[in-house]
């Protein structure tokens, strides 16, 4: 009887714990990946367990990941095993879920931070830290590329960090045989690319990042005598250290859709263009940021919209643009002026902003406005900002896209956002630099 009556209580336990939900776990226990890096006839070509795989990635840190896939990317990169939100396993869980492949990105100590790559024992710690971190993450499935360390080069004088970054490499290969290695350069130079050929000749690719001379990439691998394969690991909007300036001195930011123009024709031009060399590229950045403001890099805004840019990420992935795409701009103006012109004001002066888009599928247009301080916290090398706090806006009247409101009491230097969004998760933006005297 007893038997019988723990019988029963069995049942009814597993009984009630079948009907309640299961959480969705991400099995790591496969295989990792077997990538390698062939040469067939002087063209070069990433290969994942013996497929053919050409990187169509972004660069993501706090991004949506799963956004990626849904808009036919491949992969992503990381800058680091840990970002402080999720660990390394964490973020390779996550792409293996959604299919994607990750260019992992592993800290190393820069010049322009103090370190100093003469001290061998803390060069020795670096190391250290560094294996383990591989070691944890080698045989996950999703894992494609080690990114040794970010822009190295950045106002660095001792050529001793590629000794450093080459003996990682070494490292990484002894105890993972399965991926490949790279670093990632700020820009390009004749110095820099003897360097790598001199004192990094274990790593399997060059990793290159440029902005608005993306386009001169192709010419200037060959006429730096690069030979072997590489991947762009940024590109996308044009720097802020590369537009014009306003005569107080601030760079002037490109609106979203003259973005989306530059995204697309930098893609064909200097990524695509190179069919032999190039193995693919990572958009910068696939989310949002601070930098300049706060929106100049991001194709995403802080809300979570997309910008025009991703619809041209999707196109160029996929051959096909999203059905639904996000607002184009026609025009932005402040008292008749664009932001090349100068816009300068007096204290609570009458003003009126008038920005125009277009969309695509008739979407109703919703528009938004903000004032922020010109940014005061500039750092270099993609180093944290803090974002300006938005001031109040003293409107007057707005209504479709047009804005009268008093200019600030207090003189300095301002930007006045624009947002045009539709309804579906899409939106436009710009930004006009203005002066108060």
């Amino acid at each position: 009887m007893k038997n019988f009556i723990l019988i029963l209580y069995l049942f009814f336990i597993v009984g009630c714990t079948s009907n309640k939900p299961k959480e969705q776990v991400v099995e790591t226990n496969e295989k990792p990946a077997k990538v390698e890096l062939k040469n067939n006839k002087g063209k070069f070509q990433i290969y994942v367990n013996n497929e053919p795989f050409y990187i169509k990635g972004a660069g993501l840190e706090f991004g949506r990941i799963a956004s990626v896939a849904e808009h036919q990317g491949n992969s992503f990169r990381t800058w680091r095993t840990d970002n402080g939100k999720q660990t390394g396993k964490e973020v390779l869980d996550e792409a293996l879920k959604n299919n994607l492949m990750v260019t992992m990105g592993i800290e190393v100590a820069r010049e322009r931070h103090g370190f100093d790559y003469n001290d061998e024992a803390a060069v020795k710690e670096q190391f250290e830290r560094i294996k383990k971190e591989v070691t944890e993450l080698k045989d996950h499935p999703a894992l494609l590329i080690w990114a040794i360390g970010n822009e190295l080069n950045l106002r660095a004088t001792n050529p001793k960090v590629w000794d450093a970054v080459n003996d990682i490499s070494k490292m990484i290969h002894e105890i993972d045989p399965n991926h490949l290695t790279t670093t990632t350069l700020a820009g390009i130079s004749q110095q820099e690319v003897d360097y790598i050929k001199e004192r990094c000749t274990d790593l399997d690719l060059l990793s290159v990042q440029l902005y608005g001379k993306i386009n001169e990439l192709p010419q200037l691998i060959k006429e730096y005598g690069w030979e072997g394969p590489y991947m762009v690991t940024e590109w996308g909007a044009t720097g802020h250290w590369e537009v014009p300036k306003t005569s107080w001195g601030v760079p002037i930011e490109e609106n979203s859709t003259v973005k989306a123009a530059n995204y697309l024709k930098r893609y064909q031009v200097a990524i695509e263009a190179d069919s032999l060399k190039c193995v693919g590229s990572y958009v910068f950045l696939w989310g949002q940021k601070q930098e300049r403001t706060p929106t100049w890099y991001g194709t995403f805004l802080e809300n979570g919209n997309e910008t025009e840019s991703v619809d041209v990420m999707h196109y160029v992935w996929s051959g096909k643009w999203p059905e639904n795409r996000a607002p184009q701009i026609e025009s932005y103006t402040l008292n008749d002026k664009t932001a090349y012109e100068n816009v300068i004001l007096k204290q609570n002066q009458e003003v009126t902003a008038l920005f125009t888009v277009n969309d695509l599928e008739n979407d109703t247009i919703n528009f938004k406005w903000e004032i922020l301080p010109e940014s005061t916290d500039l750092k270099d090398g993609g180093d944290f900002e803090k974002r300006p706090k938005a001031i109040e806006i003293k409107i007057i009247t707005t209504e479709n896209g047009e804005l009268k409101f008093k200019a600030p009491e207090d003189k300095g230097a301002y930007r006045l956002f624009a947002y045009a969004e539709d309804g579906n998760a899409n939106a436009a933006t710009a930004n006009i630099p203005f002066l108060v005297e």
